[in-house]
């Protein structure tokens, strides 16, 4: 008999008046010829032209003129390459231009899903079973581009979500990357992307044992500009640059509101997407938190796990996850250590679910075996939906299965609170399976969910519908546990 689940009836769909304003250039001859027909016009038309755009775009941006300025900015080399004095230009000019160089993108045109859920950091001013949660999702929009936004809301006593308000002016963050590296770390990390010694052993060979990224930068650069240069070392040289680039800060302003911060793709690893985060609340030993969530970039060839860590979602720290372990997508961390230890599920193979334990949060080895497909369901293969949940009778892991016809369902699994490793019980059906409105979307037949919490003693599960919107369903922790500990 299967556990109780009760859909709720709130649906997130794809809102396609959701842009960014996103730098764009057509090549570097037609950018050239773009500025030299700007650069005939005389003020009074650059004005008139500029303001035309600035009533038409300003009320669907924040401060879209500091936006048009940072995208000239981009291509400032390019203009000075024409004999064209850049600091003499006038600032209506520089935006005039950086305007030609920007174009809107609708971050959730096409899908909104795959879905986590935390507890936001402030919980005040609530009443008696409220509880404040964010909830982060895969957004995506035109060529299916992936990024991360998210909706704030509180569940209340019966576990009905009222979500705020969603704000419009969408705000990229300012960046900011990491300058210095550790060759050895640096070294292991290229070894475990397969990047070929032999086309990048020179150039590694020559760096410090702490090297600073502008160097690197310049010492591939200079390599890349050799007109015979080999595909294949072209090919290696821009990996080092690629990994060197995934190491970053986001910092969002203070007067966005968190609907309004999307954490888009910044690095070339992620120039293809950022894929289905798994946020959880982290608890450390001091008894400190913060929100941490691994996630796969995506550059339409590769793919490279990171982690993403935020102590206010207005601060981001962003990192590559290293070792044999962080090879494959659908990772997630436990939300404490287990015996001194971080703990991360993943599973390596594309199959079966692992756990690994590890001293640092980015380093992973020595994944260790825990589930294989079982039931037909699950034939294809068997991943989590997010990290793992703390009970008093064991870690709750909410699992998917593939099954007949590439068909996604939801289950859960029971392991010790000491080791992990040890499965107490499994659920033979499908805690969620698509029901017959839940099958059609960008990829049918799949629910899915990148995490869940406990509320009010059940169990909130937030999932994806066909890849496409998303909505949320409650379980009865006591029906759910019993059903799990009598299930083995």
């Amino acid at each position: 008999m299967r556990v109780p689940v009760i859909r709720k009836n709130i649906k997130f769909t794809p809102d396609s008046r959701r842009v960014v304003a996103r730098y764009f250039v057509n090549g570097d001859e037609r950018t050239q010829q773009m500025v030299s027909r700007i650069m005939m016009l005389d003020e009074k038309q650059v004005l008139e032209t500029l303001e035309q755009t600035l009533r038409e775009f300003a009320r669907r941006h924040r401060n879209i003129s500091a936006i048009f300025f940072r995208h000239c900015e981009k291509i400032k080399d390019l203009i000075e390459a024409m004999q064209i004095d850049y600091e003499a230009m006038s600032l209506d000019r520089k935006m005039l231009i950086g305007s030609y160089c920007t174009m809107e993108y609708a971050i959730e045109s096409a899908a909104i899903f795959n879905p986590s859920i935390v507890e936001d950091f402030d919980q005040s001013g609530l009443e008696l079973g409220e509880k404040r949660v964010i909830i982060s999702f895969r957004a995506t929009g035109e060529g299916h581009i992936s990024s991360i936004v998210f909706r704030r809301g509180i569940l209340d006593k019966d576990n009905n979500l009222q979500v705020m308000k969603i704000g419009h002016n969408i705000d990229k963050a300012e960046i900011e990357h990491k300058s210095l590296f550790n060759k050895e770390r640096f070294l292991l990390k290229l070894s475990e992307m397969h990047t070929q010694d032999k086309y990048i052993a020179q150039i590694m060979q020559d760096l410090p044992e702490e090297f600073e990224f502008a160097v690197l930068k310049s010492m591939v650069n200079t390599a890349l500009s050799d007109p015979s240069i080999r595909l294949e070392r072209r090919t290696a040289l821009e990996e080092i640059i690629w990994l060197a680039d995934s190491f970053y800060d986001l910092q969002f302003k203070h007067d966005s509101d968190i609907t309004e911060r999307v954490i888009f793709p910044i690095s070339e690893s992620e120039s293809r997407g950022i894929e289905d985060a798994r946020f959880v609340r982290f608890i450390d030993d001091d008894d400190s938190t913060r929100v941490m969530a691994t996630y796969t970039a995506y550059n339409g060839h590769a793919i490279l796990p990171k982690l993403i860590s935020t102590e206010d979602f207005y601060t981001f720290r962003v990192m590559p996850l290293h070792g044999i372990g962080a090879q494959n997508k659908n990772l997630a961390l436990f939300p404490r250590k287990i015996k001194g230890k971080y703990a991360m599920l993943a599973r390596i193979d594309g199959v079966n679910n692992y756990i690994m334990y590890s001293d640092r949060v980015t380093q992973w080895n020595k994944p260790i075996l825990l589930q294989e497909p079982r039931y037909t369901w699950e034939f294809t293969q068997i991943g989590n939906c997010g990290s793992p949940l703390w009970t008093a009778e064991g870690w709750l892991v909410i699992t998917h299965g593939v099954g007949t016809m590439r068909r996604y369902c939801i289950g859960a699994s029971l392991f010790d609170l000491d080791d992990p490793s040890k499965e107490i019980g499994r659920l033979k059906e499908p805690l969620l399976s698509p029901l017959e409105d839940e099958r059609e979307g960008y990829v049918p037949n799949v629910v899915y969910s990148c995490g869940a919490i406990i509320h009010n003693n059940s169990l909130i599960l937030p999932y994806a519908v066909s890849d496409y919107s998303s909505t949320y369903a409650i379980v009865d922790m006591v029906e759910l546990i019993d059903a799990l500990k009598k299930s083995k």
